[in-house]
């Protein structure tokens, strides 16, 4: 079975959202059928019909997560080097040809969130940026264009 690498942060968010689907989002979709089952006629019963539903999705979304925290492999980045890119880095570029600025962070699969600059590792961004240092010049190749790039920072955010 494959680890996947998953910041602390990452992790948590997942345990978190577990414990609200199942201490939350569970009982009250157990009432909600509860409540559509005492209308009568089930199969009729549109509120019956989405609360299963509801749970149908509740209980799949239950073992996704379940799963992912079970696959993953927990990188403490609190006491990295923040001398080179690795998996958990977060990074600031500078566009050589535009000047704009981007950051991201180098995250696992199940952690991407592109709004935020949460980036997979294996992305080509991701995969561009490992390993290289602050100065580095980085080119990244992407469907919509080539651009260079100039590291500027490197850190790890708690």
């Amino acid at each position: 079975m494959t680890k996947i690498p998953m910041t602390r942060r990452g992790c948590q968010a997942l345990k978190d959202e577990l414990e609200r689907l199942k201490r939350v989002e569970r009982p009250k979709n157990i009432q909600q059928i509860a409540e559509a089952r005492a209308h009568g006629d089930l199969s009729e019963n549109a509120e019956y019909s989405a609360a299963k539903e509801r749970q149908s999705f509740l209980e799949g979304r239950i073992r996704e997560l379940e799963t992912q925290i079970a696959d993953a492999e927990v990188i403490d980045t609190t006491n990295m080097s923040a001398e080179k890119v690795v998996f958990g880095a977060t990074v600031v570029l500078e566009d050589t040809e535009s000047g704009e600025k981007k950051r991201f962070t180098i995250v696992g699969q199940y952690e991407i969130e592109l709004k935020d600059g949460r980036i997979s590792v294996h992305s080509p961004v991701g995969k561009a940026l490992i390993g290289h240092r602050v100065g580095d010049l980085v080119t990244i190749v992407a469907p919509a264009r080539t651009s260079e790039y100039q590291i500027l920072e490197i850190r790890f955010d708690p």
